[in-house]
Parts: C-alpha cells; sequence; structure tokens
C-alpha cells in the first residue's frame, strides 16, 4: 500500500470516529447485518434497514459509499443510511472491494452484485423492485455515476465482462460532492495519484477516459439529485457533471448548500447524523426521490 491511501485510511477514519461517536441504532429501524452478497465474505457484505412500522414492500435506496476509492466500508455509513430507512425506504449498505488491494472495475462489479442482490432477494426483504434509487458521495458519487452509465449507455456497458441483472433499473439517482470529470492535466495531484492506485494500468490516457462519468451520459441516464456545499473542496468538480446532464436532457436538481454566517459546511456534511443541514439534505434528496415513485 502507498503512503498516500495509508494516510487516506487514518485521515477519514478519524474523522468518521468523531463524527459518529455517541450514535446508535434508532429504535424504530429493523436492521438485517453481514449479509454476504458476492464470493469474499471479507468485502462483499451489506446490511439492509427497514422501518420497523413498514409492512410490505418499500422503495429501495442503494447507498454506495465514499472514501477516495481507498477507504470506507458498511460500518461507515451505518448511521446515514438508517436515517434515510426513517424516511420510508429500505437501504442497501454495503462494503466493496477497494483500491489499491483491488483494481477496478472490482467496486463497479460489486455494484452491479449488490443490484443482482436486489432483484433475487425483494420478497425476503421487501424491496419493490420498480422503485430503486441509489445514492453516492464523493468516491462513491463517481462510483455510481459509472454504473449509472453502465445500465444506460450500451456501449459503455460492452467495455465489460459483467452484465445489468435482468429487469433493474435506477429510477433517480443523488451524486453527493463527487468527481464526473478526470483528467490528467495535473500529474502531480492527489486525485491522479489515486487513479494510479485504482486503475491496473497506472492511469493511462484510456483508462482515464473510461473513468470519465460525463463521457458516458446519455439521455437514458436516471434523473440525477446533484449535491456540493460552499466548504467542500470538489464543489466545483459538479459543474461539469449538471452541464452534461443539462444537455442530454436528463432531468435533474443542482443544490448548493450552505449556512450564511456560520461554519462552513463541508465535504460530505450530510453524513454527519449531528447536523441539522444533513438532515435538510437528506430529507430533500428523499424527495426528490420519491417524486418518481408511481
Amino acid at each position: 500500500m502507498s503512503e498516500l491511501s495509508d494516510m487516506i485510511r487514518k485521515m477519514f477514519k478519524e474523522g468518521d470516529d468523531i463524527r459518529d461517536a455517541g450514535l446508535t441504532t434508532p429504535e424504530d429501524i429493523k436492521r438485517f447485518d453481514d449479509i454476504v452478497y458476492g464470493s469474499d465474505e471479507n468485502w462483499q457484505v451489506l446490511d439492509v434497514y427497514r422501518p420497523k412500522n413498514a409492512e410490505g414492500k418499500l422503495p429501495v435506496i442503494i447507498s454506495v459509499h465514499g472514501g477516495g476509492w481507498v477507504y470506507g466500508d458498511k460500518e461507515r455509513y451505518q448511521f446515514y443510511c438508517m436515517s434515510l430507512a426513517q424516511r420510508g425506504f429500505a437501504v442497501v449498505n454495503f462494503t466493496y472491494r477497494l483500491a489499491p488491494e483491488f483494481k477496478f472495475p472490482s467496486s463497479l462489479e460489486d455494484t452491479n452484485l449488490v443490484a443482482e442482490f436486489v432483484m433475487k432477494n425483494a420478497e425476503e426483504y421487501g424491496f419493490d423492485t420498480e422503485n430503486i434509487f441509489a445514492v453516492g458521495d464523493s468516491a462513491g458519487a463517481h462510483l455510481l455515476g459509472l454504473y449509472s452509465g453502465f445500465l444506460t449507455n450500451k456501449e459503455y456497458a460492452n467495455k465489460y465482462e459483467f452484465k445489468a441483472p435482468e429487469g433493474f433499473s435506477l429510477k433517480a439517482v443523488a451524486l453527493n460532492c463527487g468527481v464526473s470529470r478526470i483528467t490528467s492535466d495535473d500529474k502531480e495531484s492527489q486525485d491522479f495519484q489515486l487513479m494510479k492506485e485504482l486503475l491496473p494500468g497506472g492511469a493511462t490516457d484510456e483508462e482515464i477516459e473510461n473513468i470519465s462519468v460525463v463521457n458516458f451520459i446519455t439521455h437514458d441516464y436516471p434523473a440525477t439529485f446533484v449535491m456540493t456545499a460552499d466548504g467542500d473542496f470538489l464543489k466545483d468538480k459538479q459543474l461539469p457533471l449538471v452541464a452534461k446532464l443539462m444537455e442530454c436532457n436528463v432531468p435533474n436538481v443542482f443544490r448548493y448548500y450552505y449556512v450564511p454566517g456560520d461554519q462552513p459546511l463541508g465535504h460530505v456534511f450530510h453524513c454527519n447524523m449531528k447536523l441539522d443541514e444533513a438532515a435538510r439534505c437528506n430529507d430533500e434528496e428523499c424527495n426528490f426521490f420519491k417524486s418518481f415513485i408511481r
């Protein structure tokens, strides 16, 4: 492992530990933990959360966690995901294979395996497979952005050996504080150094183009909620995504969150269950999803 990956894992963990200190499972949530969805019981595991008082099938949210492509797991996203479940959804919170131990497209393949799990286990966990949504944060937004292209762009899907599960589609997605256009202009940047960790060829120009979300958006792309904040170090990265969505006539909402006169809202602030603005953002995203339920 590189010094960069090791540093990110330590730094992000310290921040997440502080963020989640004292949080517990809400009394109104029923959880199903540590379900293996692939062949690797260490990496390919997920949780399902549902409101305890809900009966029958619920619309689904699949959460793709962030972490700079080298960090993160479902444990770090459990409280955020359970808060989404409290808003009337069955939420699937999964761990996927990370770089540098696993190279792309392992994480994309794992996302597809989770989609297969949802379709195959709809009866057991009460998934309404006619109303499936997804959220992705930071590197997870990048991964979800690519997977949305995989589902809706046949040319892009044909680049991979695995296939989307029959009948699976995303009605809408939320891409939070992510990156949609990767470039090799600044090869000393942290983003590019992480691409060298992620990509099997060490981030060739062809590989970079193959993981730039904006390259694969078409008019069939799912409706998209794009979010950033005044203290998000990736806030400028949202503009190419919004422009491409508009160019392709994809229904979209762009939200820029801030609190006047207060501390700036940081990167993926919406995962902090102690912030009022997180609740506001998550309410708006879930309401966006609900507007597509028929």
